[in-house]
């Protein structure tokens, strides 16, 4: 007789497959899942493993709309200029354009759930009102001020007069019940902030939607992952636009032909930030 193997098990509450079917956080794809559950319902789901309810799958939707695609980013810029150099390679156009997902771009939804989490994990009890949240943020402000740090969602280089996303995204979670603390701090942020700041900076989209996400208690360590979600489906949409109307190699062209020559810099260790 054979001697028995012990093999090592690896759980998972998300997709497993047999012979007969494919199940899929406890449901059977296809009939359960395919048809049934939307993607972005689905999305929220794989990532809690609980099906949100419809309010949530609302705001969560409304988050992954506003930072779908916001014109010629860095992002979308280096995605045409990747298919353009390899147009056998849809998957490195794509991973290109995600990878500049960082601190200046996408990066700061998490960025500005984190802060605003850590904020109010410190503080014993939250405000009942207005103008406590106005005071708490006031200290936050100031305190970002003293330690000569930015305030994470704050601004924004092309909508200096408002971000259309933020008040309609928290239009949204106030309409579905879903106005939580990180949504109200960010605001009271966005009232209070000039007094320490001298003028009147816009609470940018990314920032609301991180709010938002941390608001419907989705894992602050994901939250740069659902932003990177919603754009790729941006960025399919620029790689599209680019397979009818290129402008890649334009782009190209127009540095390619107007770089100037110049004495070289040597780096010394002065010149260190």
């Amino acid at each position: 007789m054979a001697e028995r193997v012990d093999r090592p098990e690896y759980p998972t509450a998300l997709g497993a497959s047999s012979l007969e079917k494919i199940t899929l956080l406890g449901h059977d794809l296809a009939k359960d899942v395919m048809g049934e559950v939307g993607f972005g319902e689905l999305a929220f789901w794989l990532a809690t493993q609980r099906r949100p309810g419809r309010g949530e799958v609302r705001v969560f939707e409304a988050v992954l709309a506003a930072l779908a695609d916001h014109g010629f980013t860095p992002t979308a810029i280096v995605t045409r200029l990747t298919y353009l150099s390899a147009p056998d390679s849809v998957q490195g156009a794509l991973a290109a354009g995600l990878l500049g997902g960082g601190s200046r771009f996408l990066g700061v939804t998490e960025d500005t759930g984190r802060f605003l989490h850590d904020v109010l994990t410190s503080v014993d009890g939250l405000p009942a009102d207005e103008d406590g949240w106005d005071a708490l943020a006031l200290e936050t402000v100031r305190a970002r001020r003293a330690a000569k740090r930015f305030v994470p969602g704050l601004g924004h280089h092309v909508h200096k007069q408002g971000d259309p996303r933020t008040p309609r995204l928290m239009e949204i979670a106030t309409e579905e019940g879903l106005f939580g603390p990180h949504l109200s701090l960010f605001a009271a942020i966005g009232r209070v902030h000039p007094q320490v700041l001298g003028r009147t900076l816009p609470l940018n989209g990314a920032g609301v939607c991180g709010a938002a996400l941390a608001d419907l208690g989705l894992p602050l360590e994901l939250l740069r992952g659902f932003a990177l979600l919603a754009r790729t489906a941006g960025l399919i949409g620029q790689l599209a636009e680019e397979l009818r109307n290129p402008v890649g190699n334009d782009i190209f062209l127009s540095v390619d032909l107007n770089n100037r020559s110049v004495e070289p810099e040597p780096y010394t260790p002065e010149d260190r930030p």
